[in-house]
């Protein structure tokens, strides 16, 4: 992967994660994306359900690069007797790891207001149960960054039930080439396909079969990928690769999947993949995913008659403060380079 599309890849994945999109909230995520395919020369649309898609050209034997660019977040529950906000979460989010984070409630009436995710009775000096309870989203809340001390006070602002919560992405990249950031999952991908996309323009190639992208905006919550152009015959979901106890796949690798939650990955697709990867130099890795789907799955499941598998850069701390590396990064790259000609 030459430097300048990984500066590009790495400036697409700052500006894609400090963009609020949580599913059901994705529209500034999906037209930020539109316009960026729109000013590489190409030719989007915003689907029904504020997803784009795109084709980037070529010829016969379509296939589908598939991403998500909506991710965790929280919704306004409750609000709470004593100017608190009751969340309810948008996906995998997981209460211990929200605790102490700071987010933005993204209020009806177009304002937005600062808060913290904390425990009830959130002081160690007071609560000595601190350490021992166990953190749910039924114990943990909103503190907001206002002076209210009732509901009344919180819905004066207008704030209310159905309001999205944000969290903070903290974006880094390190001296050592990782990438640290929440939402990793899936918009470094995003990110990728973007570069694609613009390596395809910029070096003037045509890819040896034809090639849609497709960003959908409810993964998180299980049907992104129900809806596909008809003419494809194989999807390749580009997620994030897992990282973690028994497994192979690491931060700086790309994994290709070769089973999960749902059964396995076309196996021809696999095989194709596996010398694409070698081919091209690439450091890989093959794992089977215990506790994973993706929207190639929906796809599936919805009908299509489709060849599927899933591939992406390694990504710790999965649905968390998640880190990635410049390496996986480029690795995915060039696999999806190699692979489609």
């Amino acid at each position: 992967m030459k430097s300048e599309y990984l500066k590009y890849a790495l400036r697409q994945l700052e500006a894609l994660v400090r963009i609020p999109s949580p599913t059901g909230f994705t529209e500034q995520a999906a037209r930020y994306c539109f316009y960026e395919f729109a000013n590489l020369g190409y030719i989007p649309t915003l689907t029904q359900k504020d997803g784009v898609m795109v084709c980037l050209g070529g010829q016969e034997n379509p296939v589908l690069l598939g991403a998500h660019i909506d991710t965790l977040g929280a919704m306004v529950k409750e609000v709470k007797s004593n100017g608190r906000l009751r969340a309810a979460k948008i996906g995998g989010l997981q209460a211990n790891n929200a605790e102490t984070e700071n987010i933005i409630v993204h209020a009806r009436n177009g304002k937005t207001f600062s808060g913290t995710f904390q425990l009830e009775n959130a002081s160690v000096h007071v609560n000595g149960e601190y350490d021992q309870t166990l953190r749910t989203f039924d114990n943990i809340e909103v503190v907001l960054d206002e002076k209210v001390k009732t509901a009344e006070d919180v819905r004066s602002l207008g704030i209310n039930v159905g309001d999205f919560i944000t969290l903070s992405p903290r974006f880094c990249v390190t001296e050592s080439g990782f990438i640290k950031s929440r939402f990793l999952d899936d918009k470094l991908s995003a990110a990728i396909l973007l570069t694609y996309a613009k390596y395809l323009k910029d070096e003037q190639k045509q890819p040896s079969r034809k090639v849609y992208v497709d960003f959908t905006t409810f993964e998180e919550v299980g049907h992104g990928g129900a809806c596909i152009p008809e003419d494809v015959n194989e999807m390749i979901s580009v997620d994030m690769g897992c990282v973690g106890d028994g497994l192979q796949c690491d931060e700086t690798k790309v994994s290709i999947c070769v089973m999960d939650s749902q059964g396995p990955c076309n196996r021809t697709v696999v095989n194709n993949l596996v010398e694409a990867a070698e081919r091209a130099k690439v450091q890989y890795a093959l794992d089977v995913y215990p506790r994973y789907g993706s929207d190639a799955d929906v796809a599936l499941r919805a009908g299509h008659d489709i060849r599927h598998c899933v591939v992406g850069a390694g990504v710790y701390a999965s649905h968390g403060y998640e880190r990635s590396h410049i390496e996986g990064l480029a690795n995915t790259f060039d696999l999806l380079c190699s692979y489609l000609g």
